[in-house]
This record gives C-alpha cells, structure tokens and sequence, in this order.
C-alpha cells in the first residue's frame, strides 16, 4: 500500500486508471483503493476533483466496510466523517467505529442538518459523550426539531380539545384501527378508501411503527415555512392581478379563482393541522393532490416518504417534487428508489438538477441525462461544483462519442 501511495505521490494515477480502479478491473482492495482516492482528493490538484466524484459514487457496501472497520486509515475516516464529503449510510457506521476521532463527530453534531443530528442523537456513541450532547444542544436545526417535539400537546391531556371519541379513536389505532382515528382527528371529514390502499396503510404503520412512535404527537411543520411557495405557483396569481387592470371584463374571473385556491387550501392545512402523525400519513396516502403537496413538505420524514407510497400519486406530481427544494433530503433520495420514478426521464432530470438533492443521487443519475441536458447542467451555477464539472465531462464525452458515429 505504501509503494502505491509513494507512486501517486511521484507520478500521479491517470484517470482512466483511477476508473479502471475503482471498478476493480487493477484488482486493488475496497480499502486501499479508498486510501488512494482519499489521498488523491486531499492532495493532488490534477486529479483530485475526479478522486472526490469517484468517492462519492464508490460502492455503497464496500465504504461502509470501510467506515465501520477501526483499522481503516485516520486520513480516510476523517475525508468520509466530514460534512462535505458525508454520504448519509455510512454515517452510523463512522459513529460508531472508535478511530473516528471525537472532534470531528462534534463538529458535524453542531452543524449538520436535521437528519443528520437525529442520526448522531439516537447513537450510543453520542448518549455517552457530553461534548457531542452539547454540540447538538447548540445545532439550531436539531434545536428546533427538540423545540417542536416539546410544544407539541400530549395526547388525552386537554379535556377542551379531545373528545371521548378521539381517545377512543387514539385506542383503536393501537390495535391496528388507524383508519378510525384519522375520521375521528378531522371533524365531519371521511377520508374515502380503497380495500387496496386500506392494506397499504395499515402495512406501511406496521413497517415504520418504531418511528412513527418516536415522532410522539409532532405537529405538521412543512420544511420552509407554512406560506412559502414555489416559483410555479405563485407565478399565475402575479400575472393574473397585472391583466386585471388592462382587461376589467375578464378581471373578475381572474380574482375569483386564486381566492378560491387560497381558501381551498387554507382549509386543507387547517385539516392536516388537526391531524397527528398516523393521521397525516394516512392523508398522505388516500388524500388528493392538494393534500399530497402539502404532506410532501412535512418536516416528519416518515409521513412526507408516505406521499410517495399513495396509489392515486402522479407521474407529474413526482416530477414537480422533484424540483422542490423545501422538501427533506430523505425524499428526493427515495424517489429514484422507486423503479417506476427511476424510469421516467422528466424525474431524473429534475432531481440532478435540484442543488437540494444530496451529491451522491445526483452523481449516480448524471449518466443517464441527454446530450442538451449535460449542457444545461455544465453552466447550472446552483448545482454543486463537482456535479458540473460531471456533467461537462460527459457532456463532452457524449458529443465525442456521436461524432465518431457519425
């Protein structure tokens, strides 16, 4: 391992050689490959840009061998441990590997996003450490999360809010009756639902109930704020109150319908404000579009991943998700999860060129993107550094290619 690093250090490792390496094809071990790459990303200007790209879409099982073995190199645990070249599944096996140096697990603690701080709380490593408690004590993406799991009311606590219909609602849910609950939570509201997407519910309660029971009672908290909008949305209104005064006749069309929509979904947020956790995922579920596009953006990643699992969800749909960036990260990685999104090409596009969706996603979806799209990603100045210079590359690759064919 020593000779190769001496020899990258000398002359460099080609990149077709790096490739060829870390496909296996030079028959280098997981590990000291990694050892390379990391070393190359650290210190090596020519090809430490492809070293980093080629990291961030290594084989998945042999990193986390890597991350959770203490005899991987320091050098290489603190490359994978810090906040930007972090890949999300390898995290709980850095925390736990005791070569992972303590600092470093502090530092990510006090800055990382809220699911990155949920993952380092619930692991052992962090309930035994004060310094990592109080790093994510100071974390005001985590802070805020404690701060809302705190507000939130206890169940069968307020006498003048719950009925003995909803406690008995709250009961029954325990005993797989999650339908009843969700009728009894929104007054004269019945939520309509098929034997099939009946099934799935229940079953989808059943695989996530350690979660969902770790939620408590959280509220409904979109991510971004409950007013912020989309560009896409907001845009008809704007436009409709700037004809109105050129063209009165047709002014009164034009002011009744967002009036509508907004009343429509200020009753629609004001449903799934009375709802809990089982509830809304519940909606999320057997609810309409309106509904999905609000639950899509809610802040408790197990009812905003339900979205995803609705029978009545829409290829369209998807694909404006997959341009939100007031989404949790979790979603936008579990959408290209899902073969029937991963085969849609308007999806694919979108999710590469959304800055929110995490590097390693983006990275892995490059290669399926078109010739004009590579271009369009190359000159994205909202998109990682690392993912244009990707889509440069094959977009030059690309062009090569059908020039010798041609």
């Amino acid at each position: 391992m020593a000779k190769m690093i001496d020899l990258v250090r000398t002359s460099g490792l080609p990149s077709h050689r790096m490739q060829q390496a870390a496909r296996g094809a030079l028959n280098v071990p997981p590990a000291e490959m990694i050892e390379i790459l990391v070393y190359l990303a650290n210190h090596n200007k020519i090809f430490g840009q492809q070293a980093k790209m080629t990291l961030a879409g290594y084989d998945e099982a042999s990193a986390k061998e890597v991350a959770k073995d203490p005899a991987s190199s320091k050098e290489v645990l603190q490359y994978l441990i810090a906040a930007q070249n972090l890949r999300p599944a390898l995290l709980p096996f850095l925390l736990e590997n005791s070569s992972v140096r303590a600092d470093a697990i502090v530092e990510l603690a006090s800055t990382g996003t809220r699911e990155i701080a949920q993952v380092i709380a619930e692991s052992a490593r962090a309930k035994a450490s004060m310094p990592i408690q109080s790093a994510l004590e100071s974390n005001p993406n985590y802070k805020k999360t404690v701060e809302i799991a705190q507000e939130a009311p206890a169940p069968d606590t307020d006498a003048s809010s719950t009925s003995p219909v909803e406690a008995t609602g709250r009961d029954a849910a325990e005993r797989d009756s999650a339908h009843v609950e969700a009728v009894t939570l929104v007054e004269g509201e019945n939520i309509p639902g098929s034997p099939e997407e009946e099934t799935a519910v229940h079953a989808y309660l059943n695989q996530n109930q350690n979660e969902i029971a770790s939620e408590g009672e959280k509220p409904f908290q979109p991510i971004g704020g409950m007013h912020e909008e989309t560009g896409v949305e907001a845009q008809p209104v704007v436009v409709a109150e700037t004809k109105s005064a050129a063209a009165p006749a047709r002014a009164p069309v034009h002011h009744k319908k967002p009036a509508q929509s907004d009343s429509k979904r200020d009753n629609t947020v004001q449903k799934i404000n009375k709802l809990d956790v089982k509830g809304r995922i519940q909606l999320a579920m057997k609810g309409n579009k309106e509904e999905r596009s609000l639950l899509i953006r809610d802040g408790t990643k197990v009812v905003a991943l339900a979205v995803l699992e609705s029978g009545k969800i829409t290829d369209s749909e998807v694909e404006k998700f997959a341009t939100q960036k007031n989404v949790l990260e979790a979603v936008l990685r579990q959408i290209p999860m899902k073969r029937r999104f991963a085969k849609n090409y308007a999806i694919t596009r979108n999710l590469v060129c959304n800055p929110r969706t995490p590097l390693d996603v983006s990275l892995g979806l490059i290669k399926h993107l078109l010739v004009a799209d590579l271009r369009n990603l190359a000159g994205n100045k909202e998109v990682s550094e690392t993912v244009r210079k990707l889509g440069l590359k094959m977009f030059k690759q690309k062009t090569e290619t059908s020039k010798k064919k041609e």
